[in-house]
């Protein structure tokens, strides 16, 4: 990570889904975190992830992702519209454009849900 990204904060437990380390989920947490965790489970979605997180703008528009991840348009927005649903982006349209920034209390809830 580069000097101008910050770091993620992780909500207590009270603020977030419980952690799955200290007590049995029930069924609607289970599939609240179960969400999150699967729209992380492709590599391109990590990387847009990644470049979300060390851009020094703290957003990037849509047009920016294809170069660097290699794939086409309408399978940048595919893996964008998962991550979106998943409540781990969010995106800002601009006429034409949409610029994505991270949902970092998502990310930290999810954090927080493996930590010990």
């Amino acid at each position: 990570m580069n000097e101008s990204t910050s770091t993620i904060d992780v909500p207590s437990p009270e603020q977030c889904c419980p952690s799955v380390l200290a007590a049995p989920l029930d069924a609607a947490e289970a599939a609240e975190l179960s969400s999150g965790f699967s729209a992380l489970s492709d590599p391109v979605r990590l990387r847009v992830l990644s470049i979300l997180a060390t851009s020094s703008e703290g957003e990037v528009c849509v047009c920016d992702f294809v170069g660097p991840l290699g794939k086409s348009q309408p399978t940048v927005s595919h893996h964008l519209k998962i991550l979106s649903e998943a409540g781990l982006v969010q995106g800002d349209r601009r006429g034409k454009w949409v610029w994505y920034s991270l949902n970092r209390d998502r990310l930290a809830s999810l954090r927080a849900a493996i930590d010990t």
